[in-house]
C-alpha cells in the first residue's frame, strides 16, 4: 500500500491507523461520478479540497484498452505522477495534498488523489468567451497567447502530453491580472502521459485540442501564427515551411473535432 499525505492534512484525522479507509469514505459535493471513479469537493478544518477516488476499473475495462493497444488507467497514480512532473517543470497546477493506492490486482486496485482547491481563478474557456462581448487589450491577449504556447512547449519538450488539452483546463488567477501579471494553472491530468520524448502524434493531439477549443473566441489568423512562433520557438517563416505536415494534421484534427461537436449540438436541438 502507498499512502502519502500532507502532514497538516493528516492531523485532521483522529484515527491515524485506518487513514486509507477514512479517505475513501469522505463525503462532499460530487462533481463527477462514473461507475468506478468519483470526483468530489470536501472541506476539512475550514479548507476546501478535491479528491478523485478510484474503486477499481474491472477486467472488462482493462482488456478493452489492451485490445485497443492502449495502457489502461487503473488508478490515480497517473495524475499523481503528472502533478509531480509539472511541479518539477515549474508549471503551476493544483497543490498536491495526498495520494494513496492499495491492491496488487490492477482490475480491483483502489486509489485516491487529493488536491487543494484553486481559489480566485477562472477557466480560460470562460475568460475567452467573454471576449465576444468585450475584446481584451492587444497586449493582454498577446501575453496570454505567449503564456499558453510556452506551457505547451515545455510540456512537450519534456516528454509530457496532456490528452485533454483544452482551454477549460487552464485556470487564470484573477488577482491583479494584467499583461505583466498573468498566472496560469494547468489541471485535470488524469490521462496525461510521461515519456522521455513526446511522440509527434501526441503533440498533434494536444495542440489540435487547444486549437479546437479556441475556435469560437475570436482569435485571428495572426493570433494563431503568434502561438506557433512561441510554441516552436523559432522563425515563423521556417516553422511554416518545415512543419507543414504537423500543421496540416493539427488543423485537420481540430476541424474534425469542431464539426463533430457542432453536429452533436444540432442533434440535441432537434
Amino acid at each position: 500500500m502507498i499512502l502519502e499525505l500532507d502532514k497538516n492534512f493528516r492531523k485532521t484525522f483522529v484515527d491515524q491507523v485506518k487513514l486509507f479507509e477514512q479517505i475513501m469514505m469522505l463525503d462532499g459535493k460530487v462533481y463527477r461520478q462514473l461507475e468506478n471513479r468519483k470526483t468530489l469537493r470536501f472541506s476539512r478544518d475550514e479548507k476546501n479540497y478535491f479528491i478523485k477516488q478510484h474503486f477499481g476499473v474491472g477486467w472488462k475495462e482493462v482488456f478493452k484498452n489492451l485490445l485497443q493497444l492502449r495502457l489502461p488507467i487503473v488508478s490515480a497514480r497517473n495524475e499523481w505522477e503528472a502533478i509531480r512532473r509539472l511541479s518539477e517543470l515549474k508549471i503551476a497546477t493544483a497543490k498536491l495534498i495526498g495520494y494513496g493506492e492499495r491492491g496488487i490486482n490492477p482490475a480491483k486496485r483502489q486509489s485516491f488523489i487529493i488536491t487543494e482547491e484553486l481559489v480566485g481563478v477562472d477557466s480560460l474557456e470562460d475568460v475567452c468567451k467573454a471576449w465576444q462581448q468585450q475584446s481584451p487589450s492587444f497586449e493582454f491577449k498577446l501575453k496570454l497567447i505567449e503564456k499558453v504556447a510556452k506551457v505547451a512547449r515545455k510540456l512537450h519538450e519534456h516528454g509530457v502530453n496532456h490528452r485533454d488539452f483544452y482551454l477549460c483546463h487552464f485556470m487564470l488567477e484573477r488577482a491583479n491580472v494584467s499583461e505583466s501579471n498573468i498566472k496560469l494553472y494547468l489541471f485535470d491530468l488524469h490521462r496525461a502521459q510521461i515519456r522521455e520524448e513526446t511522440p509527434k502524434r501526441w503533440r498533434i493531439k494536444d495542440i489540435a485540442g487547444l486549437y479546437f477549443s479556441s475556435m469560437d473566441v475570436g482569435l485571428t489568423k495572426r493570433d494563431v501564427l503568434r502561438f506557433l512562433k512561441y510554441y516552436f520557438s523559432g522563425s515563423l517563416s521556417e516553422t511554416l515551411q518545415q512543419r507543414k505536415d504537423f500543421l496540416f494534421e493539427t488543423e485537420n484534427r481540430a476541424l474534425k473535432l469542431y464539426q463533430k461537436t457542432k453536429n452533436r449540438e444540432h442533434k440535441c436541438c432537434r
